[in-house]
Formats: C-alpha cells, structure tokens, sequence
C-alpha cells in the first residue's frame, strides 16, 4: 500500500514538473503574429560568411571567406552589382563586416593578412588599410564612447582594442582559446567575449584590459552574441550544444535556454510592438569526411521568443546556413548558404 502512495506521489509531481516545464516554454500570443515570406535566392561569391544590410537598407554585403573581397547586393535591383576587391585580395580570407553610421564607414576583416579595411558609405570608396596585430582576424565591435573598433583575433587569443582616428593599437585582451562574438557593455566599460575552443563567456573592463568575470560552459563552442533592446540580456549561440542561451548581464549568470537545431551560428534580434524574436541560422550537419566541405542535408532557420525562449517557427535555408541579418526598418531577412554560394531573402511581417 505504501508502495503503491510513493508510486502515486512520484508520478503526480512528474507530471506537474512537466507540465510547469512546458508551460515555461510556451510562446507569447505575439509569437502566432510573425511569418515570412520568401523573396528570393540570389548567387553571389564563393562561401558568403556574414550578410550585413546597409544603414539606409538598400545594400546587402557579404564578405567571402573563398574569394577575393565582398560582394555588394541591391535590394531594389535584386543581384549583385558590385564586387570589391581590397588590398591583398588574392589572399582571400574575408570574414566579417560592419557599417559605422556615425563614421560614414564600413569595415571588412581579412584573416589571412590580420587586416581589416575601411571604405566610405555611401560610395564604398576605400579609405586605409589598419593593421590589428593579431593572428586570423574575424569579428569586429563598434565602440562610440571610446572611439574605438575591437577586433577579435582567432589563432593569437586574443582581442585587439584600435583607436578609429589614427587605426592604432591601445592595447589587447588575453581571452580563451578561438575568441569570436563580442559586444560592449555599459557605455565602453566593459566588453563581452565568447571564446570558440574554450567555451567561455569572458568579460573585460576595457580599460585595465582585465577580465573580471567569466562562465564555463561544458563542451560549448560560442559564436555569436546579440544584446536586447533594453541591453539587459545578452543572447549567445552555442554550436556544439546546439543552444541559445540568455544572459542576464547584472547578475552575469544565464536565465535561460532553447535547443535548436545543429550548429547554430548568426543570431539576430527583430522586435515589433515591445516584443522580441532572434532569427537564428544553422548549418545543419557536418560533412562526416571534411567539415568544411558540403553538408549531408540542408541547414535550418529558426524564430525563438526572446521572452520565453521557445521555438516559434522553423523553416529550411541551404546548404549551411551562415550569415543572416534582419534590415534596418525590420521588414527584411537575409541570410547566406554558405556552400551554395547564394543569398535568401524574406519579407517579415509582425501583425
């Protein structure tokens, strides 16, 4: 008898831990109102890394990891209309982007040479070459308080901190192994940091280039992080364990998670009406001879709330899905196939 009450009891508070479980990861009624439409597929240069819309929205960019520059897409003409080829093109290796609106600038990083080149925008008319004394330069951060542009180097572990208006270095960041994703923190004092090998979540007081706290996660291979509107999450996207996860900066401690599908890379935050969703690619399976050559199967896009971080909506890209951005106005959704050597895009609509 007592057996069968113990039996009775386990079973009930089973029962409940599941149902408050799913009931935590029940979209927001917002979540029904979302949908896209696809556009269309569009070719570009060889392995498109990152997709970056243009301030004003009417350029898409992709830097190429397997080709010489970054190609420039017309939003109103639908193709590519421009290739541009920086200094020490043939070298390949271009990785990551970003447009400074308040510069008039656009960055692009070169790995193979630990360069990274300036152009103008509008114009895309080069303007200098800066050095940032690292090895296998990827990811680039944007700091106004400071002035100041933070590359993060790949092989030397390390970030560099560069002075926009001379391109000189002010010092570097000692992080994990592979450090990737970054953003700052309240108004320059602070950076955050993901280190790829390591799998740490690493933060910086910029200044004293210390890193004053960090969290370890267990297999993780961080990529990317985006912060919220009102910067008080960071969200993180986790390769190997097939995880975005929610920091919450004040206490730095993660809040929450969602499992999504194989190898989560770019994540981008679109929010209507006060709520928020993170568009996140994944490029699927690994080729089981060579990881850089095609996936078995094709890559996925996933829509997660960003409230109760649960899947909304999940549709199929290409071949490894990589780079993806949303525009500007938030009425666009790019992303890059990464081995079909194309571009999608969809038009967002947020009832």
């Amino acid at each position: 008898m007592r057996k069968n009450i113990f039996f009775l009891i386990l079973t009930f508070t089973l029962l409940l831990a599941q149902a408050l479980f799913c009931q935590e990861k029940t979209p927001s009624k917002a979540a029904s109102q979302i949908s896209v439409e696809k556009i269309g597929t569009y070719p570009c240069g060889r392995q498109p890394k990152q997709v970056l819309f243009s301030p004003d929205g009417k350029f898409i960019v992709m830097p190429l990891l397997e080709d010489n520059g970054f190609d420039i897409f017309s939003v109103e003409e639908k193709k590519v209309v421009k290739r541009i080829n920086p200094p020490n093109a043939k070298k390949e290796g271009f990785a990551e982007g970003l447009f400074i609106p308040a510069k008039n600038a656009f960055f692009v990083s070169q790995m193979t040479t630990g360069n990274i080149y300036e152009y103008s925008y509008p114009g895309f008319e080069f303007r200098r070459t800066v050095y940032t004394h690292g090895n296998w330069s990827k990811f680039i951060a944007w700091c106004p308080e400071k002035n100041m542009v933070a590359v993060s180097n790949w092989i030397s572990n390390d970030i560099s901190l560069l002075d926009y208006d001379s391109g000189k270095l002010l010092g570097k960041l000692k992080t994990g192994a592979a450090p990737r994703g970054m953003v700052f923190l309240d108004g320059g004092k602070n950076l955050l940091s993901l280190s790829f090998d390591s799998g740490v979540i690493e933060k910086f007081e910029v200044d004293s280039f210390k890193r004053i706290d960090s969290i370890k996660i267990p297999k993780a291979c961080m990529r990317h992080v985006i912060l919220s509107k009102d910067s008080k999450y960071a969200f993180i996207s986790d390769m190997y364990n097939c995880k975005v996860y929610k920091l919450e900066l004040a206490a730095f401690k993660i809040v929450s998670s969602v499992k999504i599908y194989i190898n989560p890379n770019t994540i981008d935050l679109f929010t209507s009406g006060g709520h928020s969703f993170i568009f996140a690619s994944t490029r699927g399976p690994n080729n089981p001879k060579d990881y850089t050559k095609r996936s078995p199967s094709n890559g996925k896009i996933h829509i997660i709330d960003a409230d109760t971080m649960s899947i909304v909506k999940t549709f199929y890209g290409g071949n490894q899905p990589t780079g993806l951005d949303v525009s500007p106005d938030g009425s666009l959704l790019c992303f890059s196939n990464f081995q079909d050597a194309n571009i999608e895009l969809y038009k967002i609509t947020c009832e």
